[in-house]
């Protein structure tokens, strides 16, 4: 097991060409390695995720990506992609290609790729039209039932990167509040990235064992980054930074191009450091939003 800084760990095994998938759902959802990733420059990346959010559009728009496989894009909270639609209809800042399917979709060929399967079978696809446009959709008869069902392949990124409240130095993880496809994701990966909250003793792993969701032989390397989700909310630590999410989502439904190049810059090539980037959110809304997360614990 790799223990290391962001930086490090980054820069050694997330490379050019690779397919990474930073998953989380609302809550959980890997920012701070996203934040690394786009401020080192990664290129040419294939980026996977059921719902791209925030830090998708962002590494799109800084030109990290050259596809996207996904089944939903955008933000209840802040509206559209605006970087990624202009990426996939005008080829700014360049083109990319994408791989769309639904929810259910996407969460069985997780399940798939965690089996060592070579793609998923289930119930869907009847009556839509995704087929049309994504040729990785197929359909097959049961020889069993005659009933007609969808295939599709098994996901399997290269990478997985993967945020928790809490794991051990050997990658033993616990997650707190709903988990999604999380787990599902760690067992397909060919590897995993874990940041985490705090690393914790074995000991303490030890005592709650039915609470660890992702073992220790799924995981390559452990960073322990306190508020590694910030803008959004990891359950039970903090919640989210609406201040800092509306930021972004009023300067890029302007001036779109503009408004991401002087955000990026600002928030992601100027701090040298996930510290850095927290400071400028500045303490006063961490503590706001730490204090809210942490109220599901009031009585």
């Amino acid at each position: 097991m790799q223990l290391g800084s962001l930086q490090e760990i980054i820069h050694q095994h997330i490379h050019d060409d690779q397919s990474v998938a930073l998953e989380g759902f609302t809550h959980l959802i890997p920012f701070a390695a996203g934040h690394e990733i786009l401020r080192q420059k990664k290129r040419d990346l294939h980026l996977i995720r059921m719902t791209p959010d925030l830090i998708y559009d962002q590494l799109i728009g800084a030109g990290c990506a050259r596809a996207l496989t996904f089944s939903w894009g955008g933000n209840p909270g802040v509206g559209s992609l605006h970087r990624f639609r202009d990426a996939y209809e005008n080829g700014w800042p360049n083109t990319i290609a994408i791989e769309e399917h639904s929810h259910a979709a996407m969460a069985n060929a997780y399940e798939a790729g965690a089996a060592g399967l070579p793609c998923a079978v289930f119930r869907g696809y009847i009556g839509v039209e995704l087929a049309k446009v994504n040729p990785n959709i197929k359909r097959v008869t049961c020889p069993f039932t005659g009933e007609e069902l969808a295939l599709l392949p098994a996901l399997n990124p290269d990478w997985a990167l993967i945020h928790v409240q809490r794991c051990d130095a050997y990658g033993n993880a616990q997650l707190d509040g709903l988990q999604f496809m999380d787990i599902d994701m760690a067992m397909a990966a060919k590897r995993v990235i874990m940041t985490t909250e705090r690393i914790i003793s074995n000991e303490q792993i030890r005592r709650l064992p039915d609470a660890t969701r992702i073992p220790f032989f799924a995981v390559e390397a452990v960073v322990e980054v306190p508020i590694g989700c910030a803008p959004h909310e990891c359950y039970g630590a903090y919640e989210p930074f609406f201040a800092v999410l509306d930021d972004y989502a009023e300067r890029v439904s302007g001036d779109a191009v503009a408004g991401c190049r002087q955000y990026l810059e600002e928030y992601y090539y100027a701090p040298k450091s996930w510290p850095e980037y927290l400071s400028r959110i500045g303490m006063e809304t961490i503590l706001d939003a730490c204090r809210r997360g942490r109220s599901v614990y009031n009585d």
